[in-house]
């Protein structure tokens, strides 16, 4: 019933709309679910169980009821706090398509220099295409693009685009949906229909689904990549008590 229900909002909903909703449903939400089965190390809240997502297919038990954070924010958030100085360091960081289980977080520390950019997002500072950004080459300390490169048809250009903005020495941490049991990423142009998308790409706005080759795809734009699992030294009970996706791999990029 709530899985049924949570795939249709996702489906019908405007994303920019679904965003600012969100903000009114998630103190309901995470006081209906509190317990202390399951924690969001984001906030630290307790909860007896997570809520589901997914356009196409519902994963169950992945959605924090407190902060609407995923798997993948999740583990982005331990790989910051446990193997870099981003909490504390002085940084010029560009966020594309902001979480909201980071953007207010991110923009109240004082350390950061912290611009969000989007073409839709209304938590976007600065509206822009993500293959022509308003913005100097060697700008930014730290750029988050995360699952909107399955989005854009060429995203070549686009990772061009983020290599430049991007300092030397610079990191740029940039999550897409990966099905790591394909070795070639699959992507088919002539497929427009949405529906037709959700079922071949998992989502109604995707337009492919990335392989194992996404890391040399990244190295052949210049970065070094780092193939980070963080949960393979993690005790399978912190995993679970998380809620993380056991085996993901976090592409750490690097100029």
């Amino acid at each position: 019933m709530i899985s049924s229900l949570f795939k249709r909002v996702l489906n019908s909903v405007p994303r920019p709309l679904l965003i600012r909703l969100s903000y009114i449903a998630r103190p309901f939400l995470a006081f209906s679910l509190r317990g202390d089965t399951y924690q969001d190390p984001i906030d630290g809240k307790t909860f007896k169980k997570f809520l589901p997502y997914g356009y196409e297919n519902q994963r169950e038990n992945v959605l924090s009821p407190s902060t609407l954070s995923l798997e993948r924010h999740r583990l982005l958030w331990l790989y910051l706090k446990e193997k870099t100085d981003f909490f504390n360091a002085k940084k010029k960081v560009l966020h594309f398509a902001p979480e909201q289980a980071f953007y207010k977080r991110f923009k109240q520390m004082q350390n950061l220099d912290y611009t969000t950019t989007d073409l839709n997002s209304p938590l976007a500072d600065v509206k822009a295409d993500i293959c022509d950004l308003p913005f100097s080459e060697n700008t930014y300390d730290i750029i988050f693009c995360n699952h909107v490169l399955e989005h854009i048809p060429d995203d070549t250009k686009a990772m061009q685009e983020l290599y430049r903005v991007l300092k030397p020495g610079g990191m740029a941490i940039l999550q897409i949906p990966q099905d790591l049991s394909r070795a070639k990423t699959f992507a088919d142009d002539s497929i427009t229909d949405p529906k037709e998308r959700a079922k071949v790409f998992g989502q109604y706005d995707h337009v492919r689904i990335y392989g194992r080759d996404y890391f040399d795809k990244l190295r052949s734009i210049g970065f070094e990549v780092k193939e980070i699992d963080l949960t393979a030294k993690m005790p399978a009970a912190t995993v679970d008590k998380y809620r993380l996706a056991p085996g993901e791999l976090l592409p750490v990029c690097f100029k």
